[in-house]
């Protein structure tokens, strides 16, 4: 388990694979919010909410996304504490992240830091007027928007800064 805990967040663009859809991913116990993006990397849009099962029917499902969007990396948000300790949430996604790496390889699979996107997307649904009510199934959706959309920025923001050096 040393390992796991050891886990830090991964960073856009080290072995970016290029052009093609992303797929994000927010792990919760009961529920697993989904998000892809547009083939270009430019926004995240929610896909659906995949119910977490003992037998891992929901990594059967996160696989078969993977496969029918054409995705060529997947990013799982990495839920560590404010403190940046790995605590049992941050074990879980690690856990689920490397079931499906396993069963997609090659194609990659990043833990992205989601502190917080949760709490932001709870309140931008409240802002919207959703009930509290109709919200569960809806912010996992929102919370693996938000995780895929920071990730698509930050991706955007590093590859703009190399063809910049490399025009200079």
């Amino acid at each position: 388990m040393g390992q796991t805990e050891d886990r830090l967040p991964d960073r856009p663009g080290g072995d970016d694979p290029g052009r093609g859809r992303r797929l994000g991913i927010d792990v919760g116990t009961v529920r697993i919010g989904v998000a892809t993006s547009d083939p270009d990397a430019i926004l995240a849009t929610p896909v659906e909410t995949v119910r977490r099962d003992r037998t891992d029917k929901h990594v059967k499902r996160l696989a078969r996304l993977v496969g029918e969007l054409d995705v060529v990396e997947v990013v799982v948000g990495l839920p560590r504490t404010l403190a940046e300790r790995t605590g049992p949430s941050a074990v879980d996604a690690i856990a689920v992240a490397d079931t499906l790496a396993a069963r997609i390889a090659p194609i990659p699979v990043r833990l992205a830091d989601e502190r917080l996107t949760t709490v932001t997307a709870q309140r931008a649904l409240r802002e919207a007027g959703i009930k509290a009510k109709g919200q569960k199934a809806m912010i996992d959706q929102a919370a693996a928007v938000g995780i895929l959309q920071t990730w698509l920025d930050q991706r955007r923001a590093i590859l703009a800064d190399r063809a910049g050096a490399a025009d200079a």
